[in-house]
């Protein structure tokens, strides 16, 4: 019975076709000057580190990366080259929300695949463990996303932040004579509790033919992911292990960090030809 069982199970593996998005439409407004998908991650950018990541998947049979609508062509003349040697293809991404690229994309993705695969661009530490976890419950569950437990204690602030012209008072007692005009702040609402709370993480992988009944049904607007999509349209989301080093880019101390993770020297500490 257990041979049974595997062999289904490995036949449903075999049988997966999966069509990847990967969302790199951001205008990448937290990371400061640059753009963080051009940046060099040992001699790649981080964005083709990302799309890498599943060009070696026997089970991925298609790549959409949806970019820029704003800029668009400049994004074809920074990647178009190296993506297309990677057989992933581009399309125009949305402007405001992240549902709008994907819907663009999923539209792009072949009739016959089974499963989509939807990743951040700007996560480039995306190892081949995490994907043989998401895609072998993706064998048995119709949405799965990994997710990591959240370590932290979390606070809930108010709306309201207060500064040194403000509250003199609150100002003195945290800094003294550093100087006020530097201080903000937002209070503490409540504290909330960790319990059964984790922090989701991409690739998330949906069986295809739901997903797009999902895009076509619910009302898209305020999702935040499309396991949020889902969840409006009534599907259970698997969560499974994530990787605490899958990070997702959005500042300059963030790829200094995917660097270390990646065992990977800036570009000044790396001999010129391997450099870009």
């Amino acid at each position: 019975m257990a041979n049974e069982t595997a062999r289904a199970w490995w036949l449903l593996f075999r049988a997966m076709r999966i069509g990847v998005i990967i969302a790199a439409a951001g205008r990448s407004t937290r990371f400061g000057e640059g753009d963080k998908l051009s940046q060099d991650l040992g001699g790649r950018a981080v964005l083709l580190r990302s799309v890498e990541a599943f060009t070696k998947r026997d089970e991925v049979v298609a790549i959409v990366v949806a970019a820029p609508p704003d800029d668009l062509e400049g994004f074809r003349q920074r990647f178009g080259a190296s993506l297309g040697f990677n057989g992933a293809r581009i399309v125009e991404g949305g402007r405001i929300e992240r549902w709008e690229s994907i819907q663009r994309a999923l539209a792009e993705l072949p009739a016959d695949i089974t499963h989509v695969a939807v990743h951040d661009g700007a996560r480039p530490c995306v190892g081949n463990e995490l994907l043989d976890r998401v895609f072998a419950a993706a064998c048995v569950a119709s949405a799965v996303v990994p997710g990591v437990p959240v370590r932290d204690t979390l606070k809930r602030v108010s709306d309201a932040s207060f500064s040194a012209t403000e509250d003199d008072a609150v100002a003195d007692l945290i800094l003294g004579d550093l100087g006020k005009a530097s201080t903000t702040g937002r209070r503490v609402t409540e504290t909330v509790s960790r319990e059964n709370l984790v922090a989701v993480q991409t690739p998330q992988v949906f069986d295809a033919a739901l997903l797009r009944k999902a895009y076509a049904s619910v009302n898209l607007l305020g999702t935040t992911d499309d396991a949020s999509v889902m969840e409006r349209f009534g599907e259970t989301v698997l969560v499974v292990e994530g990787d605490p080093r899958n990070i997702k880019i959005t500042s300059t101390d963030d790829l200094a960090l995917a660097r270390a993770i990646l065992s990977i020297a800036p570009p000044a500490d790396r001999a010129a030809h391997l450099r870009f």
